[in-house]
């Protein structure tokens, strides 16, 4: 049967997440402690604030979901299901790409994909803050039609930063920009009976804004010796195999360009179920923190079953459907 595993991005974390797949497997147990001290106890007794600061957020949940991977590998291979269940590709959102890149092979260590994505985490932070500390700009769920929501982000941008940045669902569009576009967008959208609702985020994440940390987010991708993943992943800027423009030279180099493109670059998260639709997957596993993305699964490919991975509850009913399915 054919699956598609997609890994969960930023936004979804939680105190004590991961804290019983630590007790209860070892191989999550031994990416946890590779982590080391400071992000287990960020993950299963850190509080809201501190893990609302992107810097820690997203190396936790990379490890999280790293370790919650592992765990369900281990589990479907216990219940004899590896060899019944086909793998078409990975996909993650946003952060969540480099969790589908570790478990395609082209990161080839998870220490090197948590320094990685701790180091984009402060690039992006960094890049969303003014000459004073504060937030430049922010994010907003526009709640309807596509082309009415990018209508009123055309009208409401005027010369500030707005743009449409997360395609997440036929009826849910993330917009990102400055402040000041942002609620000039919220009346354009009311306008147009589209509901609006700002983020709990910390900058405009995937837009423009985001340039600066882009730039230096590829000196960091240039010297980590990325490889060419061995199994399919779908990248958010394309909704296509990552590697499709790839003449066969520099894997390295060609990954670096496609993840600094992602951190300033919309992600098509709607495209991105289609496509396994398309490929006939019959289920879709979102392993990490959350069920946003089992959510999103469901609708926009209501005949795909969709399950959540993110403690030993959620993996144990996943694996349990699953042999079902099989």
């Amino acid at each position: 049967m054919k699956i598609g595993i997609v890994f969960a991005g930023q936004g979804a974390q939680y105190s004590g997440m991961g804290k019983d797949l630590y007790e209860a497997y070892p191989e999550a147990q031994r990416i946890f402690d590779m982590a080391g001290q400071q992000i287990k106890d960020w993950c299963f007794e850190g509080d809201e604030e501190t893990l609302k600061q992107t810097h820690v957020t997203q190396p936790t949940i990379y490890t999280t979901t790293m370790a919650a991977y592992e765990a369900l590998m281990a589990e479907l291979k216990k219940q004899q299901l590896d060899g019944s269940l086909e793998v078409t590709a990975f996909a993650g959102f946003s952060l969540g790409e480099y969790s589908a890149l570790t478990a395609a092979g082209a990161i080839d260590d998870i220490a090197k994909g948590i320094d990685i994505v701790t180091k984009r985490g402060m690039l992006m932070q960094q890049a969303g803050l003014d000459e004073d500390g504060n937030a430049k700009g922010g994010m907003a769920a526009g709640l309807g039609d596509r082309d009415a929501i990018l209508e009123a982000v055309e009208e409401a941008r005027e010369d500030g930063i707005l743009e449409g940045v997360n395609f997440n669902s036929p009826k849910q569009t993330v917009v990102a920009g400055d402040k000041a576009a942002l609620k000039r967008f919220r009346r354009a959208a009311k306008a147009r009976g589209v509901k609006a609702i700002p983020l709990g985020v910390s900058t405009a994440f995937h837009s423009p804004m985001m340039v600066p940390a882009a730039e230096k987010l590829r000196d960091v991708l240039a010297v980590a010796e990325l490889k060419a993943p061995e199994r399919t992943v779908y990248a958010d800027v394309t909704a296509d195999d990552m590697m499709r423009d790839f003449d066969g030279s520099d894997a390295g180099a060609y990954l670096t360009d496609m993840l600094a493109k992602q951190a300033m670059s919309p992600v098509y998260w709607e495209e991105i179920i289609r496509r396994f639709e398309a490929d006939g997957v019959k289920a879709i596993i979102e392993v990490g923190p959350g069920k946003t993305l089992t959510g999103l699964t469901k609708k926009t490919c209501p005949d795909i079953e969709a399950y959540n991975v993110e403690n030993v509850e959620t993996l144990q009913a996943a694996v349990a459907a699953l042999k079902e399915l099989v």
